[in-house]
């Protein structure tokens, strides 16, 4: 991944599975009881949080693969399912279990939490977003790694924007909008996470890219004769 619309794909795919829209309304629940500068607090506690998580994950994402053995074109086959669970998900406008158990939502909403913990781990850097980010990291040396962590930064930035203007943003869209821009951020991230799943099952399964070909082959070759014959 060096080209520049990879980086693109990088940052909308992440923005795609952070999801800030589906955050809004835990973070107002979370936050209920607080004031204003208490959210602001929060906010950038939990951005802070789901920035060093996926930073961790781009530095040291290879090196775990690589000590456990897995190889790049799995990690992005089973990393694409994980991405796929979570687009149908958003896609009927819910969390998922992906993102947070139903213990875990009962657990936040008895205020035994502090919010940072379940918003930031696992609701936003969850395993689809440490996942997209050690597929996005691999093999690309320095640059490429400080390239990554670049657009981590925006795209906190933008989470980080979204949950300050957290009241405002939920009272002009309401449940109705979030729902919409969630279930179409889901469907972004269901054509990534197919595109994703492909390239792992090219590699692993060649096979299924050579038979393609062949079958492209002769379908033309059964063409040619036909195409010739009609020449005048």
């Amino acid at each position: 991944m060096t080209a520049y619309p990879e980086y693109l794909r990088f940052i909308a795919t992440l923005t795609a599975v952070l999801d800030p829209f589906l955050a809004i309304p835990i973070f107002l629940s979370v936050a209920a009881s607080r004031d204003a500068a208490a959210r602001k607090r929060l906010a950038t506690a939990v951005t802070v949080t789901v920035f060093v998580v996926l930073a961790g994950a781009a530095i040291f994402g290879e090196a775990l693969l690589k000590f456990l053995g897995a190889s790049l074109p799995a990690f992005q086959v089973g990393g694409g399912l994980v991405l796929l669970l979570m687009a149908l998900a958003m896609l009927n406008a819910q969390a998922g279990g992906l993102r947070q158990s139903r213990a875990e939502a009962e657990e936040l909403e008895s205020g035994e939490l502090s919010g940072v913990v379940p918003l930031a781990v696992p609701l936003l850097a969850g395993p689809g977003a440490i996942g997209t980010t050690i597929i996005a990291a691999q093999s690309g040396g320095f640059s490429h790694t400080a390239a990554i962590l670049g657009c981590l930064a925006l795209v906190c930035a933008i989470l980080w924007g979204v949950l300050r203007a957290a009241d405002p943003v939920g009272e002009r869209l309401g449940t109705t909008g979030l729902n919409i821009a969630t279930r179409l951020l889901g469907l972004l991230l269901a054509a990534i996470a197919i595109e994703t799943m492909a390239d792992g099952l090219k590699v692993l399964f060649p096979g299924l890219t050579s038979a393609r070909a062949d079958r492209a082959a002769c379908a033309l070759r059964a063409r040619l004769p036909c195409a010739l014959a009609r020449r005048p």
